[in-house]
């Protein structure tokens, strides 16, 4: 009997491992498509349950390994070792998205203007209320005195989100109109926004607001851009609607739509 078991053990653990795979594309695709919530994909199927499934196909992957190597005469031992390499490779980016966090500051707005970001208009607002999405943080208010910065390190909660912008992405800065007008350069941002992926880009032009929603390929984060140009300069603002730390996937964004915008003005 155990014999016929370790016989079939390879075969059982790739069964295990592609199981693995389904269950980790459920929650990577499942809040995409409205079928399952964030805080399940994200919060409980990949980061909590995730890393005890894929030790646990690992663990039997591994002994299916062993055993076909070992045992006379020898089994077919692909099949072990593609399942011991599917949680393998998915715990190394669950480890890399892990190092990514800890390499940006735990916050999910940023802007090219710390003293006035831009403001989002009230349709958005409207979106982001609906959606129960994070509420806007104040710049000037230090991290420790906000709810949702309870119990970060001392150094952090001293800092708001002007001075963690400043020192960590003092690359994004505004982006001057030069001699363009100012529809030439609201014409320039929105096709910047269509250019790097925004959906949903609508303009104000009373307002000088072009606005866009990014939303990432996994989990389906949507993330709320706004542009205000005035007649002298363009800021850039990128807030997520959910989670804490945005592994600092909105500076990114805004300098892919700086450069994007910089283009269309000759710069």
């Amino acid at each position: 009997m155990m014999g016929k078991v370790l016989d079939n053990l390879p075969k059982y653990s790739l069964w295990l491992a592609l199981a693995l795979l389904g269950w980790l594309a459920i929650a990577v695709f499942g809040p995409k498509l409205g079928v399952i919530g964030w805080q399940t994909g994200f919060g409980f199927m990949t980061v909590t349950a995730g890393p005890i499934l894929m030790a646990v196909v690992a663990l039997v992957a591994l002994v299916a390994l062993a055993a076909t190597l070992l045992r006379r005469p020898r089994r077919p031992w692909w099949k072990a070792a593609v399942a011991l390499a599917i949680p393998a490779i998915l715990f190394t980016a669950l480890l890399q998205m892990r190092a990514r966090s800890q390499e940006v500051p735990p916050i999910h707005d940023v802007s090219t203007d710390l003293r006035n970001p831009p403001q989002y208009s009230a349709a958005t607002l409207a979106l982001r209320r609906e959606a129960g999405a994070n509420p806007l943080v104040d710049y000037g208010t230090p991290l420790g005195e906000m709810e949702m910065w309870q119990g970060v390190d001392r150094d952090l909660a001293i800092r708001n989100h002007a001075d963690i912008i400043a020192g960590e992405y003092g690359d994004l800065q505004p982006i001057p109109v030069g001699r363009a007008t100012r529809e030439e350069a609201m014409n320039a941002v929105v096709a910047a926004m269509g250019e790097i992926g925004l959906q949903d880009v609508r303009t104000d032009s009373a307002a000088g607001l072009v606005e866009g929603t990014a939303e990432t390929f996994a989990y389906g984060f949507r993330d709320d851009v706004v542009a205000r140009i005035t007649d002298t300069r363009i800021d850039l603002r990128s807030a997520s609607r959910v989670g804490v730390s945005d592994l600092g996937y909105n500076a990114e964004r805004l300098r892919d739509l700086s450069d994007a915008i910089e283009d269309r003005l000759g710069r």
